[in-house]
């Protein structure tokens, strides 16, 4: 008898939800509202640095930790937005997006048998990735608001039964993917008190740190002095700069972390695209009203998504961060939200992502009544599936 062609940590791995969805998006003309990439591109003076870098040459190997002059400014930027002094040289390392340097923190910090707490719904590859290290997912549900939470919210007694003897670390991810939650400093300073009570180290994934709609603030969990020497955060300019297909991300952290994961970082990729990072480095440094109209501009389209999700008849719960959008799908009439996305997608003709793939086997009902919306879109595009939803999808029951 022949030997299985899937190794065991990848059997259980189908196409991911974003491809699958992506695919039947082109195959029936839909609007593309489910994977999360924005269809407008980046600022010119970063995508003429990339540009002057390759005509000079800089096209041969980064070093595998980054290009200092990347290096330095991420940790100007830490210090610039959130007061933290970062040694570009010790603290700062460069991956090639941040879903690899997620892999990389798990490969660096956790063995096989330990423990990770992560919030339900989640970024697909923490699961994936926490399974491929060979540890144990604990999952908490983040339940959606209600008459008496205004935000998505945790039971505070779930996340301590969460942890326990064997956790080795907590994944943050705030603002948040796909709920657009951003965690208080308040919340933040508890689950800081169950690490430092349990020793567990923290990734702290802030991809959507300067996507935050007011009063909501973006805190760096780094910051506060009980995560300050158990974190490692992870960024990157792809979502940021609207180049996502560039692929730059990093992560910082106290020198013995840095030093841990940089160990795995060093054989997964080496090195990241170099004449991107010397661009990364000169996005860095645009000035602050680049940042502050990037908010701007994306409060506007989720203003003018909400507006219309709320004309087609689905009730939708407004982020304080990322661009994403949860609508409730529970009065449409559909079995679950896979079923509806298929709908919406092949018969209404605009694309959404099924956020019940986002939740371990015990909370995936959790996921069931909703459907995931991206708003990184033009403004014709957005109002091209909003009309196609106010005509396709029934009055809800």
């Amino acid at each position: 008898m022949s030997r299985p062609v899937l190794a065991g940590r990848v059997a259980p791995l189908g196409t991911t939800v974003f491809s699958e969805f992506s695919a039947l998006a082109l195959q029936h003309g839909a609007v593309n509202l489910g994977q999360g990439f924005p269809d407008f591109d980046g600022p010119e003076a970063v995508k003429e640095a990339a540009r002057t870098a390759i005509t000079e040459g800089v096209n041969q190997y980064a070093p595998g930790i980054g290009l200092r002059a990347l290096r330095v400014a991420i940790a100007e930027h830490s210090a610039r937005f959130y007061g933290q002094q970062v040694d570009p040289d010790t603290m700062v390392t460069v991956t090639s997006g941040a879903t690899e340097a997620i892999l990389c923190v798990l490969l660096g910090l956790v063995d096989p048998g330990d423990e990770v707490v992560l919030f339900e719904p989640f970024y697909d590859s923490y699961d994936a990735n926490i399974g491929f290290v060979g540890a144990r997912p604990r999952y908490v549900p983040l339940r959606p608001p209600d008459a008496t939470h205004a935000t998505w919210w945790f039971d505070r007694d779930e996340v301590r039964a969460a942890f326990g003897p064997r956790t080795r670390l907590l994944i943050l991810n705030s603002p948040h993917n796909p709920t657009g939650k951003v965690f208080t400093r308040e919340e933040l300073e508890f689950l800081g008190g169950l690490c430092a009570e349990h020793d567990a180290r923290v990734l702290s994934d802030e991809v959507y740190e300067h996507i935050v709609f007011g009063p909501a603030r973006h805190v760096r969990a780094a910051t506060l002095p009980v995560f300050a020497d158990r974190t490692v955060t992870v960024s990157s300019g792809g979502k940021t700069f609207s180049l996502t297909g560039w692929k730059v991300g990093w992560f910082i952290a106290p020198p013995a972390l840095n030093d841990a994961v940089r160990r795995a970082h060093q054989f997964v990729t080496f090195a990241t695209a170099t004449p991107l990072q010397v661009a990364m480095a000169a996005a860095l440094r645009l000035p602050d009203a680049y940042f502050q109209e990037l908010s701007t501009a994306y409060h506007a389209r989720r203003e003018r998504l909400l507006a219309g999700l709320t004309r087609a008849g689905l009730e939708a719960h407004s982020p304080e961060g990322s661009y994403f959008i949860l609508a409730d799908i529970s009065g449409q009439g559909h079995g679950d939200d896979v079923a509806f996305c298929r709908h919406l997608v092949t018969h209404v003709g605009v694309a959404a992502i099924p956020p019940s793939v986002f939740y371990g086997p015990e909370h995936r009902h959790l996921g069931r009544g909703f459907a995931r919306f991206a708003f990184c879109k033009t403004d014709a595009v957005l109002d091209e599936a909003v009309r196609r939803l106010e005509e396709g999808l029934a009055p809800p029951r």
